[in-house]
């Protein structure tokens, strides 16, 4: 514990025909936050729970630990588990959670979030191959297909499998800084930032060869996001026409390289906001927009805040 920061404690609940690696996500990302989350794990009657695989999973405790959490993760389990309508002891179990609380799920989890009504009116996400029988199952919800993680409000939902890593990272970014996330990512070894509205589902993840993709032109960009960078740039260091560099680049990023960059200098200008006192107007010069107001501008279309209001509300937080 740093001096008198408090450290938030965060339950995921494993229910039957749980993934494995979903359900020890929130473990691994919030375990290496420096001590800022006590991460517990429950089922709804303090039973082992089946997995999808080959094995049992035993857990240290019952429902009764959801009213103690600051956040509830729920993790996700095969659709063959999926219940048509929640069990009672789920249920019961989720009627446990404060009415303050955090809640998140991973991928199949926001069903159980949308049976128990705690998605209705609100919008969501869930893995792409479940989408139509969400929408069939729940339609009062706002289900967007096609990104990683939404956060609405205190209710958080992500996609399948590893955006799962995406949406605890913005919990630890929110609560805590770009600084604490991005060395909760380097720990992890996985990327330290990917937007939320990121596309889910990418055609084709890996170019054929190493040597056709864009990632080393993303790396040289992200060293000169204070300079003009333009699609001719881009594509010249690729060595590649335009046209081919931008399917390339969308392929294998799920966004236009416009896109990417404009995302890519917004959280370096969040980070810079965190971390130094730098002007509005340095901190646009820093990450590459011509003015302040085109700063504030990206900035709100991102986050809905000015400069101003986020590096006021976060030393606010971190204080």
């Amino acid at each position: 514990m740093h001096g008198e920061q408090r450290v938030e404690r965060v339950v995921v609940l494993a229910l039957d025909g749980v993934y494995p690696f979903e359900l020890g996500i929130p473990s691994r990302i919030f375990g290496a936050a420096d001590g800022r989350y006590e991460v517990l794990t429950c089922s709804v009657d303090g039973r082992p729970v089946r997995s999808c695989a080959d094995f049992t999973i035993g857990v240290e405790h019952g429902p009764e630990i959801l009213a103690t959490a600051d956040t509830v993760v729920v993790a996700s389990m095969t659709p063959s588990h999926i219940p048509a309508e929640l069990p009672a002891e789920v249920s019961d179990a989720l009627a446990r959670i404060r009415p303050d609380a955090r809640i998140v799920s991973i991928c199949t989890a926001a069903f159980v979030l949308a049976a128990a009504g705690l998605l209705d009116g609100r919008r969501a996400t869930t893995h792409w191959q479940v989408t139509d029988a969400f929408r069939r199952r729940y339609p009062h919800v706002d289900l967007d297909p096609d990104v990683l993680f939404v956060a609405d409000g205190r209710i958080l939902t992500s996609a399948g499998a590893a955006s799962g890593v995406d949406v605890c990272l913005h919990i630890v970014r929110t609560d805590h800084g770009s600084e604490l996330a991005n060395a909760v990512a380097r720990r992890c070894v996985v990327p330290p930032f990917r937007d939320g509205g990121q596309a889910q589902y990418i055609e084709q993840p890996v170019p054929e060869h190493a040597d056709a993709g864009t990632a080393a032109t993303r790396a040289w960009a992200l060293q000169r996001l204070g300079e003009p960078l333009t699609l001719s740039d881009l594509a010249g260091h690729a060595r590649m026409s335009l046209r081919t560099f931008a399917r390339r680049f969308n392929d294998e990023v799920g966004m236009s390289p416009g896109r990417w960059i404009v995302q890519q200098r917004v959280a370096r200008a969040r980070h810079l906001l965190e971390s130094s006192d730098l002007s509005v107007d340095q901190i646009a010069g820093h990450v590459g927009f011509a003015t302040g107001a085109s700063l504030r501008q990206h900035l709100h279309a991102a986050i809905g805040v000015s400069p101003q209001t986020y590096r006021r509300t976060f030393r606010a937080a971190a204080r």
